[in-house]
């Protein structure tokens, strides 16, 4: 082995020793064959040498096949420990999503005078989750977005998010599509609360906050006689505004008091409210989304769901196209797992590392 300066390496060199971060989180796992971007990256972390094995070289039809794909080699980062994304084709997935919105939309318009048709709204989940393997959650976007039709699109988005996060924090499965219904109708105590309030851009009286957060008791007692959906359906949509540190309402409750469902849809919840289009506010990055979901951890949400969210959405990344906040567009190389939400671009040949600049962010994922 020789111990080579990263001013010295080339590519093609062999690393014969795992190489880590100044804070341990592993870069490069020992055998990977060094690109041209891992020396980038190898700079980027003030890394002064690396051991290589010795007389190791690849040809260069090997290096012309391996220099344009993501980095290889399994490491403890988000980004490089999971499978490469499969790019398919979406269209099955939207058209059974705009099928769902149909449904939804009719099922909470009429729902005050007639039955919920659960069964039906059973059917068509059942077919959408059939196509969430094409299911991106910081990159999905419905073909038919209107901002007024927004209480539908969060339903049906936290429903596909909530499911998700039911097999990521490892739910039995006979509860995966129960926290879906609990995505799903969350929020349908919101179609007994008054138009005016309900769609108010200004802010609200406090006779009107009292009044919106009824929302929550009028769902539960909306879905208290409905069938096919177990109590802890019932309890997400009284629970979901509910915090970890008793802050939240309708009754202040703390920590394991608030329903496993309630706690993985009120995430799934908040990342769509903010990154979906409203009438009187812009979506937000999904990346800043993320970091705020992070500072919520601390007391209001269900933190080990909130890491496990973070770190599962932010997994299949690399090579990913994004536009940063200076409007700059670049590639996602490198996601360090302790930072998942700044990881490092590059920017026609330059990386930008952004856990050390803290100006920038990531303000649109674009592929």
């Amino acid at each position: 082995m020789n111990k080579i300066p990263v001013t010295e390496l080339k590519p093609g060199l062999k690393i014969a020793t795992n190489v880590y971060s100044p804070l341990g989180g592993l870069i490069l796992q020992k055998g990977k064959v060094l690109l041209p971007r891992d020396l980038d990256i190898l700079r980027a972390f003030l890394i002064s040498a690396v051991e290589v094995e010795e007389s190791v070289q690849i040809t260069k039809d090997d290096f012309n096949s391996t220099s344009s794909a993501p980095m290889t080699g399994k490491t403890d980062t988000a980004a490089a420990s999971a499978p490469e994304v499969e790019h398919l084709p979406i269209s099955a997935l939207h058209e059974e999503y705009d099928r769902m919105l149909h449904l939804t939309k009719s099922a909470f318009q009429s729902v005050l005078a007639a039955e919920l048709p659960i069964y039906e709204l059973r059917r068509q989940l059942e077919a959408l989750i059939h196509q969430m393997k094409h299911y991106k959650v910081l990159t999905f976007t419905p073909r038919n977005m209107n901002e007024y039709d927004y209480l539908y699109h969060n339903a049906i988005l936290s429903s596909m998010t909530s499911y998700l996060l039911a097999q990521w924090h490892g739910l039995p499965q006979k509860d995966w599509m129960q926290v879906a219904f609990a995505g799903l109708l969350h929020d349908i105590g919101n179609t007994r609360i008054d138009p005016l309030i309900l769609y108010n851009p200004n802010p609200l009286s406090e006779s009107e906050v009292e009044e919106m957060r009824m929302h929550t008791t009028y769902g539960y007692q909306q879905l208290r006689k409905t069938s096919a959906i177990n109590e802890g359906v019932r309890l997400t949509a009284l629970q979901h505004h509910e915090k970890m540190d008793g802050s939240g309402y309708p009754f202040h409750l703390t920590g394991d008091k608030i329903h496993v469902y309630a706690r993985i849809v009120a995430i799934a919840d908040i990342f769509h409210a903010m990154t979906l289009n409203r009438r009187y506010r812009k979506a937000r990055s999904p990346y800043l989304v993320l970091e705020q979901l992070k500072t919520e951890a601390f007391g209001k949400l269900d933190p080990s769901i909130v890491q496990t969210f973070v770190e599962k959405v932010t997994q299949f990344h690399n090579g990913m196209r994004v536009r940063l906040s200076n409007g700059e567009t670049g590639e996602i190389i490198f996601t360090d797992r302790n930072h998942p939400t700044r990881p490092m671009v590059s920017i026609n040949g330059e990386i930008m590392n952004l856990v050390k600049d803290t100006s920038l962010y990531i303000e649109e994922v674009l592929s």
